[in-house]
């Protein structure tokens, strides 16, 4: 990691003050309230978390101890005992809350379930009694690898009611990466469905598992479970069983295990930027109380909001804010089985209009691809029950912010734009939405209870707009507690790039920002994406976002390639909106514009036209390999998670 700081070019003035009527009813309605909890902590920072575990969650037993930091390992609520599942069902069943919808699960064919506290209870505890009787003991591993339904989240939970860590695979994932997933895991039982729905088309996962396991390299999996999605699969005797067919038989009691504070909850794999993945581990008791607040402060949550994250269970958003964040706060979480595509470009305002929807969490990436659907589709719905936009994954680009705010939004809704890992649990810098002023593309402040800096090397503060490492200085309950059977490789990622100073430690999230002259984070990208040109350090999501506020470019990804004389050059694949076609009369008044927009430093000495760029199945635009194919490389490392491999064929030089 270079010693040469990120240079921040990318200038925003515009600013947004929270609604006067959305204040007058939040949560957090000013800045002074903020203030006020940021002060809390600051004079007792484990009195400020136990305040708040003490009144928002459930407890069988107190801790003993707050916090144990011995730096990189920290343990929270030491000597308690809790259980999420307890936290997200059993408590609201004395309250009114247990009539009330807990999940609005809508498939993409337009079926749809209703599924209150009461009944989420009672199918949560059959499964937890189905995964007993699958031979799942407390500390055992389960893999999850299904289609965004409800069963997915009464899995999970039935794992964390009986003490068994589950780990989740996204149901598009390879059976090479489900294969690597479950071996790393040591998964003693698998959980799928015959198949799913997206974008139009079924998507078999039974038969991904088979493959997975038809070489015996995961020889812990001794069951799998079978969800009935699609119409059917083949079985393999003695070892595959289904759900339906098993679950009247399972008994709807089922208590929940007091399990330890930090006992394992779950093992989520994310792919490395080379070689294979990370398995970030979370336990009970703090991630529980930091989704539970986080879900309560960043979205205002109030008693009759309807919330939909569009995130897939199989990553951390889809784990804190589809399932245990908000749960736990009694909510009613919306799921939804498919994607917008180009046969069915409205699914998603269809959905808000349909079941009212208040709340609405998803990603820039989808912003950017819905913007491109164009604006007829949401116009043609009646979206006025949203009271709240959200948006996570990445930076923002201030263009898409904007559309957001004006198309979605009405230009009456607030938009928290939050900044947040699977590493970290749950949300971290982000704006209270009654209390902060917002600037399109800024993650704004820290929550409360999170210590945040930009930093040099050397772990020195940077100053005002002056680009740095993004570290965070305190420890918080819902941080990672190390990788899955790897301490080495947890020590080395997250706490060595920046060494510890005057007894000060920092987690180095590998993000770039900057800080602007209010104190509002901006930030830049992954350190990794950072380009090198003569000596200047630019972020590739400053120069992206010229780019896209150009109004031909529907989106956008920079690379560097290395180059003899400068260092690096810069090196632009660009998706164009629908009305736009390519040629060199667009390429260079897109040239000027970066010019323009940031300066000549900035000007990409290459250009290509791509109808899709190489994504993720999570949307993350997998630069990786675009500066590969820029240096006229072949892209090595891990593309289990790459969605589309065509897209990568296409933009590869073709012989002459």
């Amino acid at each position: 990691m270079s010693d040469i700081l990120i240079e921040s070019v990318l200038q925003e003035q515009r600013q947004f003050p929270p609604p006067p009527a959305f204040s007058a009813q939040a949560r957090i309605a000013s800045l002074e309230q903020y203030q006020q909890l940021c002060q809390e902590f600051q004079a007792d920072p484990q009195g400020f978390w136990a305040g708040l575990a003490q009144r928002e969650l459930h407890w069988f037993r107190p801790w003993e101890q707050v916090m144990d930091w011995q730096p990189p390992q920290v343990r929270w609520f030491v000597g308690g005992q809790t259980n999420l599942a307890y936290n997200c069902l059993d408590r609201h069943l004395t309250t009114s809350r247990r009539t009330k919808p807990a999940i609005i699960w809508q498939g993409e064919p337009g079926d749809v379930r209703t599924i209150t506290y009461e009944q989420l209870h009672h199918d949560v505890c059959q499964m937890a009694n189905a995964l007993k009787a699958l031979g799942v003991q407390r500390g055992d591993r389960v893999g999850i690898y299904l289609p965004l339904i409800p069963e997915a989240a009464m899995a999970m939970l039935a794992c964390a009611r009986i003490g068994a860590a589950h780990t989740v695979v996204f149901g598009g994932f390879s059976a090479e990466a489900l294969k690597e997933r479950l071996r790393a895991a040591q998964v003693k039982v698998v959980v799928t469905a015959d198949g799913g729905w997206r974008k139009g088309a079924v998507v078999p996962l039974k038969p991904q598992v088979d493959q997975a396991l038809a070489d015996g390299q995961v020889p812990s999996v001794q069951r799998v479970l079978v969800v009935q999605r699609v119409g059917g699969c083949a079985m393999t005797p003695e070892r595959d069983g289904w759900w339906h067919e098993l679950q009247p038989q399972m008994s709807p009691d089922c208590p929940a295990e007091a399990l330890d504070s930090e006992e394992l909850l779950f093992i989520l794999y994310t792919s490395g930027t080379t070689g294979k993945p990370k398995g970030i581990v979370h336990t009970t008791a703090g991630y529980n109380l930091y989704t539970h607040i986080t879900t309560q402060w960043v979205f205002d949550l109030q008693e009759d909001d309807v919330y939909w994250c569009t995130a897939d269970v199989g990553w951390i958003t889809g784990h804190s804010y589809v399932v245990y964040g908000p749960l736990s706060n009694g909510a009613t979480t919306v799921m939804y089985e498919g994607a917008p595509h180009g046969g069915n470009p409205g699914c998603f305002w269809d959905v808000i209009q349909t079941h009212k929807v208040s709340i609405f969490y998803t990603a820039p990436t989808a912003i950017r691809a819905l913007i491109k659907m164009g604006v007829e589709h949401p116009q043609a719905r009646d979206l006025s029950s949203l009271r709240l936009l959200g948006t996570v994954g990445e930076p923002i680009n201030p263009s898409a912010w904007m559309w957001y705010h004006r198309v979605i939004g009405g230009e009456r809704c607030p938009i928290v734009d939050t900044w947040w890992q699977t590493e970290t649990g749950g949300m971290m810098i982000a704006p209270l939405p009654g209390a902060t002023p917002t600037k399109p593309g800024a993650a704004t402040l820290p929550l409360p209870g999170i210590q945040a800096q930009v930093v040099d090397r050397q772990g020195e503060p940077v100053p005002v707009n002056q680009g740095g490492y993004l570290v965070v200085t305190h420890p918080w309950p819902g941080m990672m507690r190390t990788v899955y059977q790897d301490e080495e490789r947890y020590r080395r990622t997250y706490w060595e790039p920046i060494p510890p100073r005057d007894g000060q430690h920092f987690y180095f999230a590998g993000d770039g920002a900057r800080r602007d002259e209010d104190g509002y984070f901006w930030v830049m990208g992954r350190v990794d994406d950072v380009i090198n040109v003569a000596g200047h350090r630019l972020g590739t999501m400053e120069i992206e976002s010229a780019l896209v506020s150009h109004p031909a470019v529907a989106e956008a990804a920079v690379v560097g390639r290395p180059d003899e004389l400068k260092g690096e050059t810069v090196v632009a694949f660009v998706t164009l909106e629908r009305h736009y076609q390519p040629g060199d009369a667009l390429k260079q008044a897109l040239l000027a514009h970066v010019v323009q927009e940031i300066g000549a430093i900035a000007r990409p000495s290459e250009m290509t036209f791509t109808d899709a760029l190489p994504k993720t199945r999570s949307g993350k635009i997998m630069r990786r390999l675009l500066r590969a194919l820029a240096a006229g490389e072949s892209p090595t490392g891990d593309i289990s998670t790459l969605e589309d491999r065509g897209v990568l064929e296409s933009l590869r030089p073709q012989p002459q």
